[in-house]
C-alpha cells in the first residue's frame, strides 16, 4: 500500500472541504473542523470565533445557496510539523434561491483568495481556520480619464 505524504493528505483534506460545501453536506463539513479554537472569515464578514459560530455560518450559507461550485487554482500547501497552511484562489460559481418559482436563481461568479490552516489530529488533518477575501477587479479608469468634462 502506498502511503500519502503529509502534503498530499492536507491537499486531500482541503479538497474535501470544498467538495463537501458543493454537496451541501453539513454533517460532513462539521466533521472536517477541529473541536476547539477555530476561526473563520468569509468575504465581507467579521471574524467568527468558536466551533458553534463558525458552523452556524456554514449552515446559513448552505440554506441560502441552491448551487455552488468551486474551481480551485493557485493551490499551495506548506506543512510544518502538525500544522499546515493552504493558500488558493476560489473561482466560485453560485446561485441562490429562484425568484417567481423558477428552478434556480441567476448564477454569479466570484473570485476569492483563501487561506486554510489545518492541524494534525488522531483523526487526520482538521481545519483550524479559514479566511477568504474577495478579489476586487480593477475598473477601467483609463476610459474615465479620457472622457470629456
Amino acid at each position: 500500500m502506498v502511503s500519502l505524504t503529509d502534503t498530499e493528505l492536507v491537499e486531500k483534506a482541503n479538497t474535501a472541504f470544498y467538495e463537501t460545501m458543493e454537496r451541501g453536506d453539513f454533517d460532513e463539513l462539521s466533521a472536517l473542523w477541529l473541536d476547539e479554537g477555530v476561526t473563520c472569515v468569509h468575504p465581507g464578514w467579521p471574524v467568527l470565533t468558536g466551533r458553534g459560530e463558525v458552523l452556524r455560518s456554514y449552515a446559513l450559507i448552505m440554506a441560502n445557496t441552491d448551487y455552488i461550485q468551486f474551481f480551485l487554482t493557485d493551490v499551495e500547501v506548506n506543512v510544518a510539523g502538525d500544522t499546515a497552511l493552504v493558500t488558493c484562489t476560489e473561482n466560485i460559481l453560485s446561485g441562490g434561491p429562484a425568484e417567481d418559482g423558477g428552478e434556480l436563481g441567476p448564477l454569479v461568479g466570484q473570485l476569492v483568495v483563501a487561506t486554510n490552516v489545518f492541524r494534525r489530529t488522531s483523526d487526520g488533518w482538521k481545519i483550524w481556520s479559514h479566511h477568504g477575501s474577495p478579489v476586487l477587479t480593477e475598473t477601467d479608469t483609463e476610459e474615465d480619464d479620457n472622457s470629456p468634462s
